[in-house]
């Protein structure tokens, strides 16, 4: 897969799935619902799953079911639905381990300065899609591109746009981001409902304002962004992870006819 297969249509490309892979029943349940929402709307459409979320406030929160369970699950859902698959990576040493199993390495937020996570994921051959970290200026994210750009990945390279640090326990998101990382001359993606997080909340359990998904992802959309990122699960309140910040799945379909009015308007 290329990048130039999500980015030729007219419309926009959609990273969705749930936040952290809880089982291959609903991993293959959620694939195909969304699958058939998008073909019908001729929306490229990408997989995400984390096989592991490393990042988590408690000690006790759910991180995943096994990283070789977890990547044999991307991959069943790649190879029943012929759709691409993203998933996160957070060492050098799993970006060679992940590329066997899925199209596109995505470099959590926090670590989109990690020089040699970067490198690592760039020599894989794989598509490269790097989340601007909380702490830093759209600007900042031309050197995080061109570290991979450095290593062949010249065309393999996405930005996501995930809000920045506002306070001790919210985000903020600065439009004016998306079409300075434009800019660059790669896609740009956001990430509407890790931009809606509320992290650091004194009970160890990341709040969220799922009532904003619609407003950021229809922003998103007016001032150029690519694609969109949006996690969802049928029963958010069940979610093992981010669920307070999810997008309940029934309400998809709905979303994204209004998304491509928007960008039928903006074109």
């Amino acid at each position: 897969m290329t990048i130039r297969d999500l980015t030729s249509t007219d419309k926009f490309f959609l990273l969705a799935g749930p936040c952290v892979i809880e089982g291959e029943t609903m991993a293959m349940k959620i694939a195909e619902r969304i699958l058939s929402i998008t073909e019908e709307r001729g929306i490229p459409y990408v997989f995400k799953g984390s096989y592991r979320k490393a990042n988590r406030s408690r000690i006790d929160s759910f991180t995943g079911i096994g990283d070789e369970e977890a990547l044999r699950v991307l991959r069943r859902v790649r190879e029943t639905f012929n759709i691409p698959v993203v998933t996160d990576i957070h060492s050098a040493e799993e970006a060679e381990m992940a590329a066997e199993y899925v199209d596109i390495l995505q470099i959590p937020a926090f670590l989109c300065r990690q020089s040699d996570l970067l490198v690592a994921a760039a020599k894989t051959g794989r598509i490269v899609n790097i989340k601007k970290g909380q702490f830093l200026s759209p600007q900042a994210m031309k050197f995080a591109a061109e570290k991979v750009v450095s290593e062949g990945g010249a065309g393999r390279v996405m930005l996501t746009e995930r809000g920045t640090t506002f306070g001790y326990q919210d985000l903020v998101v600065d439009f004016r981001g998306i079409p300075q990382m434009r800019s660059f001359g790669h896609p740009v993606v956001m990430d509407i409902t890790h931009s809606l997080q509320q992290p650091n909340q004194t009970q160890g359990v990341t709040g969220g304002m799922p009532e904003m998904i619609e407003t950021i992802a229809k922003a998103a959309i007016a001032v150029g962004a690519d694609g969109i990122f949006i996690e969802t699960h049928e029963n958010p309140a069940e979610a093992k992870s981010d669920g307070a910040n999810m997008l309940q799945l029934d309400l998809l379909e709905g979303l994204l006819d209004k998304l491509i009015r928007i960008k039928e308007a903006v074109r």
